[in-house]
């Protein structure tokens, strides 16, 4: 898989990618990151890759000279799906990160200012997305964001090939409560069925307390969540069957 990071702050990017996961698939070369630094594609002696809005108003917009330049060096070799980071984007979710896991080459635009020249959002951008409703002074973050959570779902980056399966949002319910040595702390033990190896009711434990945990803190998840017969047979033991069924109806499904 490989990253094209377009910015005018490479060097936030160096610290990120020389830890962790990321590093380790960087060394294995199941991810390749190449930044694209977009001042050096600025046509004046100042390097500037921003001007006043037309019609007036506040801050600066990306120009879009430089940015078209420099994506088109990005390009040159082999071409990726050419995606905005920006706050008028779709949510960035979980099933997004699943569908861009299976490209070959991503191009990561990050935005700054008030935006970026609508004209190359136009004829160059292929989808736009946003981390959330709130405002970051870049796209920097957002980019490591997407990169961070691609390269994770590559086959072998993680040492367990069913993580990525079973984390939270994977089935839109969220990740059961985990729990490690000793087994007891602060006054709180371990569930019991965890410590005596019966898989099948490990599993049924964890699947039920994820169903509970979503139902109390993330309700609006249980729209898309998709339960097995066999799964339902459970619910309706633990009398949870019925509660998800008012989830769903609360939130429009």
């Amino acid at each position: 898989m490989r990253f094209d990071i377009l910015t005018i702050f490479p060097e936030l990017f160096v610290s990120p990618l020389q830890e962790g996961i990321i590093r380790r698939a960087l060394e294995a070369e199941q991810i390749k990151v190449n930044l694209h630094n977009i001042r050096d594609w600025a046509e004046d002696k100042h390097a500037m890759t921003d001007d006043r809005p037309f019609g007036g108003g506040e801050g600066m917009v990306m120009k879009p000279e430089p940015l078209a330049a420099c994506l088109h060096d990005a390009q040159t070799d082999k071409p990726g799906r050419v995606i905005l980071l920006s706050p008028r984007g779709p949510v960035y979710t979980q099933q997004t990160a699943e569908r861009l896991s299976g490209l070959d080459k991503l191009v990561l635009v990050c935005g700054r200012y008030e935006g970026v020249d609508e004209r190359f959002c136009s004829l160059y951008v292929d989808e736009e997305v946003s981390l959330g409703d709130y405002i970051l002074t870049g796209g920097e973050l957002a980019a490591l964001v997407v990169v961070d959570s691609v390269t994770r779902l590559l086959p072998g980056v993680l040492g367990c090939a069913d993580s990525a399966n079973k984390d939270s949002f994977s089935r839109n319910l969220l990740k059961h409560g985990q729990y490690t040595r000793p087994r007891e702390f602060a006054g709180l033990a371990v569930p019991e069925v965890l410590l005596h190896g019966d898989h099948a009711k490990i599993e049924e434990y964890r699947f039920l307390e994820s169903v509970r945990l979503t139902l109390e803190r993330r309700p609006e998840l249980l729209i898309k969540a998709q339960f097995s017969p066999a799964e339902d047979k459970q619910l309706k033991k633990a009398g949870l069957y019925a509660r998800v069924q008012q989830a769903r109806a609360g939130h429009g499904c």
